[in-house]
């Protein structure tokens, strides 16, 4: 081996790691490896500010692999940069059980992954919401503390999916010219040629969006130079390089098919293709010299990183701190003093709002005590109430402001607000309503998947929303969303429940969502408790003297209906305990001892305004249910409420028919 490796050696590293990790593994998926090695190549070792001792240095460039299932490609960079916590065992353990070296990256669970990917076009998605993170705190920082690029790896796939296209009409609009993508241009999916599906001018489609468009022969070291370099050096628009690119570079039968996109070479083919890139046919076998050299790449940032370090360290004391509790994601003294403030003076003044105008007045608390929080919305600003006195400021193409209209592009922004939480220093919330929560699913789901901290702003939350109908009023999305592991979904009867509901998420940390109301409801607590209630996820709101008779369960806006039956009930001489839960998981999460308290012995009745899918498990029956079992109407929601039997005379009505029907006395 020469002593000074050449470029197509040191890049057939990885396409040699690629080769073999998945011949080991017995699936995965080479081609994209094989075919992005020389990109990676002259990325990691001339424009990438990169210190591998240190991966999560906050001045570092990202990297996000937004086609994920060529995860190896990325475990091998992170390996032969020197990563710590990866080893070469790891990648011989690519897709194993207890590996972590999973099938696509994941977050946390690998030393160096920025993000979560593998759903196409997603960390596409995630690194504008990283882009615009950086350039926000470049703008509070300045350039010496916050001044990175995000390079984002992307297939055809991923500008196929709709979550692209609407990530790179919004990056366009903004001007991030921080955000690089490096477009893998193979021509080749899985069902074949792309031009099956997929003939769009993609470079006259991105200069009409506002990008900075680039060509390169992805294999021609000198034009990859040239036009990285070309990218990292523009600052006005986001900028995409069309690398025209072999997928399976260098395998003989193989190579620019589809046959290679997802599976092994096979033995005889990996073979021959490692000969022909003069690879040693010794499976995971490199030389020193070509290591060494990988290496190198990894420690080329070590001094500006250092540097940076002391930049840090001469800021103003205030500044300093304030700098460190943001990247360490630490809540700020005197917060929760000041929402418990908040909470005697509405108990006191007892505010009857919708909760999502609840949600309003608890963010114009937490976004001026918060620097950090980051509002926006898809569109629906005024509906959702997501704007406060101190997020007036709008994020544009000329300012970093503190909010962000996200346009018609659910999707893109449930991911922007991933890539948001994930660089650190920002703590993003966005809002639209919850029927449109359909449209950003699998964003929320990889919100779960990560355990970010985002907040989803869902209002409008039932058919309570009234004359718009069916089309726009949720049904069964509280049940799908209580679903998502992980996923904390709040549905808060009150102003009160709502800041406990805030308090909660902001000390436990995090993905959230808040299923907000459109018609106004009276406050429902009579005093404020020395703890936070919403904490436990559910909890008795009113209790009764001596054993129940029948336990009311509810949540949101039904629980004042469910406290106004009570009175009811209490009328006819009938003991009715009521328990709000504003979050199911937080209620499982309590002791058995604790559940069974509130709940009791005595027959249970539940009433929300959404399906009754998922109340058995508390009821014993979805006959003691109240809900909307099939989609809404166009109506008013007084007409709504009283056609689904939503009423407090209808909950009295059932709550007499269940305590017939289950005569034997219980205890409380």
């Amino acid at each position: 081996m020469p002593i000074n490796p050449t470029e197509q050696e040191l890049a057939n590293v990885i396409r040699g790691l690629a080769i073999d990790a998945v011949e080991a593994a017995g699936h995965g998926h080479p081609g994209a490896a094989m075919g992005m090695a020389d990109i990676a190549l002259g990325l990691y070792s001339k424009h990438l500010k990169f210190s591998a001792s240190s991966p999560t240095w906050h001045d570092r460039d990202r990297v996000i692999l937004s086609n994920g299932h060529a995860a190896i490609f990325l475990y091998s960079l992170l390996w032969l940069t020197g990563v710590p916590g990866i080893e070469l065992e790891d990648l011989k353990s690519f897709r194993k059980g207890g590996s972590i070296t999973p099938g696509h990256p994941e977050y946390g669970h690998t030393p160096g992954v920025e993000t979560t990917t593998g759903p196409l076009g997603q960390g596409l998605g995630m690194a504008v919401g990283f882009a615009m993170a950086e350039r926000r705190l470049r703008e509070e920082y300045g350039e010496a503390i916050c001044d990175h690029r995000t390079w984002v790896f992307a297939g055809d796939g991923c500008l196929m999916e709709g979550v692209g296209q609407e990530a790179v009409s919004l990056a366009g609009h903004l001007g991030l010219g921080h955000l690089n993508l490096l477009y893998d241009m193979n021509g080749i999916t899985i069902d074949g040629n792309t031009d099956l599906a997929f003939t769009e001018d993609t470079a006259s489609k991105f200069k009409a969006l506002g990008w900075h468009v680039l060509e390169a022969d992805g294999h021609d070291h000198s034009e990859i130079d040239r036009a990285l370099g070309s990218a990292r050096n523009e600052i006005g628009q986001p900028s995409i390089v069309l690398f025209r690119t072999t997928i399976g570079k260098g395998a003989p039968t193989k190579s620019g098919s589809s046959k290679i996109h997802g599976s092994p070479l096979g033995v005889d083919e990996a073979r021959v293709a490692k000969e022909a890139l003069g690879l040693p046919a010794e499976p995971f076998e490199i030389d020193d010299q070509l290591l060494s050299a990988w290496r190198s790449f990894g420690t080329r940032s070590d001094a500006e990183r250092e540097a940076w370090h002391s930049r840090v360290d001469a800021l103003p004391e205030r500044q300093h701190s304030e700098f460190h509790r943001r990247q360490s994601s630490q809540l700020p003294a005197g917060l929760f003093e000041e929402i418990e403030a908040q909470k005697v003076t509405w108990i006191e003044e007892r505010p009857a709002v919708a909760t999502r105008k609840a949600s309003q007045l608890c963010l114009e608390v937490l976004t001026r005590k918060l620097p950090e929080l980051i509002g926006g919305s898809a569109d629906l600003t005024g509906s959702n109430l997501t704007k406060t006195n101190t997020t007036e400021t709008t994020f544009s193409r000329s300012s970093s402001g503190r909010y962000i209209n996200y346009g018609v592009r659910e999707f893109a922004m449930g991911a922007a607000m991933n890539g948001l939480a994930l660089h650190g220093g920002v703590r993003p919330y966005g809002g639209t309503f919850m029927v449109f929560s359909d449209y950003m699913r699998n964003a929320i789901r990889l919100s779960a998947l990560m355990q970010t901290n985002v907040l989803y702003i869902l209002t409008h939350d039932s058919i309570g929303l009234g004359e718009d109908g069916p089309t726009h009023q949720p049904v069964e999305h509280l049940a799908s969303l209580r679903a998502i592991p992980g996923l904390a979904v709040y549905r808060p009867a009150d102003v009160v429940e709502t800041m406990e509901a805030y308090e909660t998420v902001l000390a436990t940390g995090g993905p959230a969502v808040f299923a907000l109301s459109r018609q106004n409801t009276p406050l429902v607590r009579d005093h404020q408790p020395s703890e936070n209630l919403v904490s436990k996820g559910g909890y008795i709101i009113r209790d009764v003297d001596g054993p129940r008779d029948i336990t009311l369960l509810a949540t949101g806006t039904e629980v004042a209906l469910a406290l106004g039956a009570a009175d009811m009930l209490l009328a006819q001489g009938i003991k009715a305990a009521v328990v709000s839960m504003p979050c199911w998981s937080l209620f499982e999460a309590q002791s058995a001892a604790y559940r069974s308290d509130v709940l009791g012995q005595a027959p249970k009745l539940a009433i929300e305004a959404a399906t009754p899918f998922g109340w058995a498990r508390y009821t014993g029956s979805e006959r003691n249910v109240i809900g909307v079992t099939g989609f809404g109407a166009s109506a008013s929601v007084e007409e709504l409420y009283q056609m689904f039997g939503l009423t407090p005379e209808n909950i009295t009505s059932e709550a007499l028919r269940i305590i017939i029907r289950n005569s034997k006395p219980y205890a409380a």
